[in-house]
């Protein structure tokens, strides 16, 4: 049975697609490949199901990273009390570092021919962090909420590190591994910001 999809084999020599071909489609080798695989597919070695999965798999701890950043910011725009001055530098401190994980996570995603978050509503869809949307924190629960969220994100970034060594994917390993000591820094500072009195 002929296919009814146009055949694509004679593009022109720079690249584009003949007239009259739909160009929302490709075919290759009797496959479907979207115009962001056929544009943005950057190639390498690791193999079609690696870029899929830890491309995905980034691309959840990008959304995360993103939930983080913004819950921190919004717990040092709103914090309060006699301790203003000290949690408020920590977390902007805090929020600097995690800000400073995005592009090296994206741009990894793309090194390996996947693609990563292309807006906020994409970044809600993917997202594992809870957002805070209250009207009031009180100091020591923001403190302890982010630890708990710095501590999520360690599980969420060690089970991409697992798929990594699956795959034989040294390098995304490699940056992994330090954003999981930097959010350990970060948990182990809030930690001892809010444990209480009586155990300090």
């Amino acid at each position: 049975m002929a296919s009814a999809l146009p055949d694509v084999s004679s593009g022109t020599s720079n690249g584009t697609l003949p007239l009259g071909t739909d160009r929302r489609r490709t075919v290759i080798n009797h496959a479907i490949v979207s115009p962001a695989r056929q544009r943005l597919g950057t190639p390498t070695d690791l193999g079609e199901n690696a870029t899929r999965d830890i491309a995905g798999g980034l691309k959840a701890l990008l959304a995360d990273v993103f939930a983080l950043y913004i819950k921190t910011k919004n717990f040092h725009w709103h914090m309060s009390g006699p301790n203003f001055r000290d949690y408020h530098l920590l977390l902007d401190e805090q929020a600097d570092q995690i800000f400073a994980m995005t592009d090296a996570i994206a741009e990894r995603a793309r090194k390996i021919g996947g693609t990563t978050i292309r807006s906020i509503s994409d970044i809600a869809a993917k997202q594992r962090l809870l957002d805070n949307n209250a009207d009031y924190v009180d100091p020591v629960d923001m403190l302890a909420e982010l630890h708990g969220d710095n501590k999520q994100l360690v599980a969420e970034l060690r089970s991409v590190h697992i798929l990594c060594d699956e795959y034989s994917d040294v390098a995304t390993a490699s940056l992994i591994e330090v954003w999981i000591d930097e959010t350990e820094r970060r948990g182990w500072f809030l930690y001892e910001s809010c444990r209480p009195l009586a155990l300090a």
